[in-house]
């Protein structure tokens, strides 16, 4: 069951809309605004769930994915894509790069939500 959540944003207004939405929906969050914040937070604690945008400065969201994908520690917790490329080339990317599943933003809340809740 999905309780901690890291979300990996470098907008602060999207890390404030998801914030609000998954708080008020029962979920601790803590966020990231790049990948080596991404990194310091792992290390700190592994959440249920890693919620990633793709373009950040530095290490974008689909190098990061793919490295959390291979890594031993880290590769067992499941990521959701959440970005704004929205060609089906970037979403089947994503996928490859070991993300779990693939949401444009704009993202549908119920179904992120859903998502979220269908996880083990």
């Amino acid at each position: 069951m999905v309780r901690n959540i890291l979300l990996v944003d470098d907008s602060r207004t999207e890390l404030l809309h998801l914030c609000k939405l998954l708080w008020r929906n029962g979920y601790r969050v803590r966020t990231a605004q790049n990948a080596d914040e991404a990194m310091l937070e792992l290390a700190k604690q592994l959440p249920d769930l890693i919620l990633m945008d793709v373009v950040m400065p530095g290490t974008n969201g689909f190098s990061l994915t793919r490295n959390l994908a291979r890594h031993p520690q880290y590769g067992k917790v499941p990521v959701f894509i959440c970005s704004s490329k929205n060609l089906e080339s970037d979403r089947v990317w994503g996928l490859r790069q070991g993300a779990l599943d693939y949401f444009t933003k704009p993202v549908d809340t119920q179904l992120l939500l859903a998502r979220i809740q269908a996880l083990p």
